[in-house]
């Protein structure tokens, strides 16, 4: 989604709220048009497809994306509550921010590109880093498909009856001729 607002000066104005992925499950970031470097999470080289990373926005974004997969409903209610606080914070701060770079800009134009870069820059790095523990979570919460409280009282959630069906349509009759010792 991009912001283009014409009464304030284009560096300020203009912001692109970047995401990587699945959009329902990444965090969109504030990126100044003015910026005058790319955050070292989303850069060339950092978020290089043919190589894993754990800097990387799009290795972190899309290692979530696709954990969630094996328990969608529940986990994306975990993935939403951080989602949720950090793009709560970002618009909170907006008036902040684009007031002070707005001053500076009255000042010095390089002043408010500098500012808004470096704000950017942070926001992103710091939301793959806030996204760490969220990852590890998901991962101590779910594992093999259990639930886990958290206490860490793990429970074992039935699959969808659907699931039950297409086992026993499918593989019914070597169910039926497997015995408990095999």
């Amino acid at each position: 989604m991009s912001q283009s607002r014409g009464f304030l000066p284009d560096p300020i104005g203009g912001v692109l709220w970047f995401g990587v992925d699945d959009t329902y499950s990444t965090v969109y970031m504030p990126m100044y048009a003015g910026m005058k470097r790319v955050p070292r999470s989303l850069a060339v080289g950092t978020a290089d497809f043919s190589r894993f990373s754990w800097d990387s926005a799009f290795w972190v974004f899309n290692f979530v994306s696709n954990w969630a997969y094996s328990r969608y409903a529940d986990m994306i209610v975990d993935i939403r509550k951080v989602q949720g606080e950090l793009e709560a914070k970002f618009l909170a701060d907006q008036a902040e921010v684009e007031k002070a770079a707005l001053d500076l800009h009255g000042r010095a134009p390089g002043l408010a590109r500098d500012y808004l870069t470096d704000y950017s820059v942070r926001i992103a790095d710091e939301t793959v880093g806030a996204v760490a523990p969220a990852r590890e979570t998901l991962v101590w919460r779910y594992l093999d498909g259990n639930v886990r409280d958290s206490q860490g009282n793990v429970t074992h959630p039935k699959y969808p009856d659907s699931w039950y069906r297409r086992i026993a349509s499918e593989r019914g009759e070597a169910l039926r001729n497997t015995s408990p010792e095999d």
